[in-house]
């Protein structure tokens, strides 16, 4: 089933008088993820935008956004914490810097505190 808007991915064509035709869209992959020890990660805090509540971001993630989701969820879990994931940085709620970059080290993540 096709979704409904998939003609936003098809900008520049116009239309075909061909009944066959098929219109080719790009398909945009996400790179495998680097190993743990490979990824830079750096921990900050921000509270820009958030209506003057604190969240510390993670960011720097090389990888699939579902291994990106799966660290965030273990991060959560291990800190007691909520959080999301957004524009391919962690969110973490409150000012928990140090708990998060001793979370990721004993996950063998190459991390540095920022800020």
């Amino acid at each position: 089933m096709a979704k409904k808007n998939d003609w936003k991915d098809r900008v520049g064509v116009v239309y075909s008088t061909n009944a066959e035709f098929q219109f080719q869209t790009e398909q945009t992959s996400e790179p495998n993820a680097l190993t743990p020890q490979a990824q830079r990660l750096v921990v900050r805090l921000d509270r820009s935008g958030r209506a003057g509540k604190t969240v510390t971001l993670v960011t720097g993630y090389v990888g699939k956004t579902d291994d990106l989701e799966n660290l965030a969820k273990v991060l959560k879990t291990k800190l007691g914490t909520g959080g999301s994931v957004k524009d391919g940085e962690i969110l973490i709620q409150g000012d928990v810097r140090d708990k998060v970059v001793d979370a990721l080290k004993k996950l063998n993540y190459s991390v540095k505190r920022a800020g």
